[in-house]
């Protein structure tokens, strides 16, 4: 089995050394990583700056680019091979409901489940790295069971896995949900810098708005390691009927 791991935290993040560490003993892995954080950056890809590859003293290879850049480069000619398999990941912190929008951990899964190759984001739902160990134990736990189940060989698919930040044998078994909703974001934050210029400042996402029973929210609450497929179509299909019915109506009263 041959693995490629990427993250969006750089590629000296405790995760992705965990993760690497974890998963070396039951296939062959490769990491290409960002150089430097990267989070936030969704699926972006850099096409307007060159983008430079190099290998550090641990042994990953680095790119000065985005998430999705280094998974990318990595399959259309960096690696020389088509791996098995790509995890994104441990992310320093939750990535459920609104957050898989925006998370460059999902991102660098997404664009190798874009190339045709199963994919998994991993994420530790409290920031901080505690247990991240663990954590990456139940990952390679879940990879050997999907191998043994053939499912490395299926049809190409997207999951994005939240873990919690417990010993190993507290983290209970995997819960198979739907993503939640969070409130709008908390307001920008706004700060003068030395020259008089105000600068602005993202505010922290809100809190959950559906975290009922069935998503990830709920049974992160309760301990679960947390498992959602994700889909690449954005098409709201349910409202093609309706979107038809309306343009019907909007031609109908044009001019002649």
């Amino acid at each position: 089995m041959k693995i490629l791991i990427s993250n969006d935290d750089g590629f000296r993040a405790e995760g992705i050394v965990a993760l690497y560490e974890a998963l070396k003993t039951i296939a062959e892995v490769e990491v290409v990583a960002p150089e430097h954080n990267n989070s936030a950056k969704s699926n972006a890809l850099t096409l307007h700056t060159p983008l430079y590859v190099n290998r550090a003293d641990n042994g990953f290879r680095y790119v000065n680019g985005t998430p999705a850049d280094c998974v990318h480069i990595a399959l259309t000619g960096l690696l020389g091979y088509r791996p098995d398999l790509v995890v994104s990941g441990i992310n320093n912190g939750a990535n459920m409901g609104d957050d898989t929008l925006y998370s460059g951990t999902v991102g660098a899964a997404m664009e190798g489940f874009l190339f045709g190759i199963p994919a998994i984001a991993v994420s530790q739902m409290e920031k901080g790295w505690a247990h991240v160990a663990a954590a990456a134990q139940k990952v390679k736990q879940l990879i050997a069971q999907m191998q043994s189940g053939d499912l490395l060989q299926a049809q190409p698919w997207l999951l994005n896995v939240n873990i919690p930040n417990l010993p190993l044998d507290q983290i209970r078994s995997p819960k198979l949900c739907r993503l939640g909703r969070r409130h709008a974001a908390e307001p920008v934050i706004t700060q003068v810098d030395p020259r008089g210029q105000t600068m602005y400042w993202i505010g922290n996402a809100g809190p959950a708005m559906d975290d009922s029973e069935g998503t990830d929210f709920h049974s992160a609450k309760l301990g679960h390691m947390v498992v959602t497929p994700l889909k690449v179509d954005l098409t709201e299909h349910h409202s093609l009927e309706v979107w038809s019915s309306a343009f019907e109506r909007l031609h109908a009263t044009e001019p002649s």
